[in-house]
Order: C-alpha cells, then structure tokens, then sequence
C-alpha cells in the first residue's frame, strides 16, 4: 500500500472506509518495543527500499521507532536476520548471502545441445 511518503510498503496499512481513520504500520506494531508510530516516519523509514530490493521470504524484518529530541533526529531504526542462517543481516537489501546460491541463474541461449 501506498505510504503518506508516497512509497509502496507492504507493512502500511490504511482504512478510510465509512468514515474509518486509521493509519498503521504493522511491522512497528508487531516488533517488539516498536514504539509508537505516527505517519512522518514513513518519510525516513528504508523498510519499502529493502522490500524493493530484497523479496527473499526467508528475510525478517524489524523495526523501532527512534525519539528524537524536541521531534529532530526522529526516525525508524530497522533490523533484519535470516530465518535459514539465523544471523543478522548486514545489509538486508542485499541479504545473507546463502539463502539463494545454490540458484543456478543462465542467460542467453540454451547451452544444451538440440
């Protein structure tokens, strides 16, 4: 869904349905001290720019929201590890490292013989 940021996250969600006002993001609200969200954050938050870059399923996002003082240096702390090493990820729009090696990715023409 479309952020007030104007990026496509699939942890925002809003219903302005028969006069519903609600706005949230779901990965805050299910991390653990999350904090409380508010819709600036989607402004300085890289989680739809790791979505973008990084659809492995095996991927598992977190995120906080950071204070700021007197509402500077307000922002969303994100941290990622991998279901199949059990390891942080360093840089999660990249990923692991493992999860897809074993992928075999060809190009160009069939190498088999007709």
């Amino acid at each position: 869904m479309r952020t007030p940021a104007g990026s496509e996250c699939p942890y925002y969600y809003e219903d302005y349905h028969r006069g519903r006002e609600r706005q949230e993001c779901r990965l805050i609200n299910d991390s653990p001290n999350g904090g409380r969200w508010a819709p600036d954050l989607c402004g300085k938050c890289h989680v739809p720019r790791i979505a973008m870059a990084n659809a492995c399923p095996n991927l598992v996002l977190e995120a906080k929201a950071k204070l700021g003082v007197l509402g500077f240096g307000r922002g969303v702390a994100v941290s990622s590890s991998c279901l199949h090493t059990a390891k942080p990820v360093e840089v999660p729009e990249i990923g692991c490292g493992h999860c897809h090696e074993f992928l075999d990715f060809s190009v160009g023409n069939d190498p088999s013989p007709s």
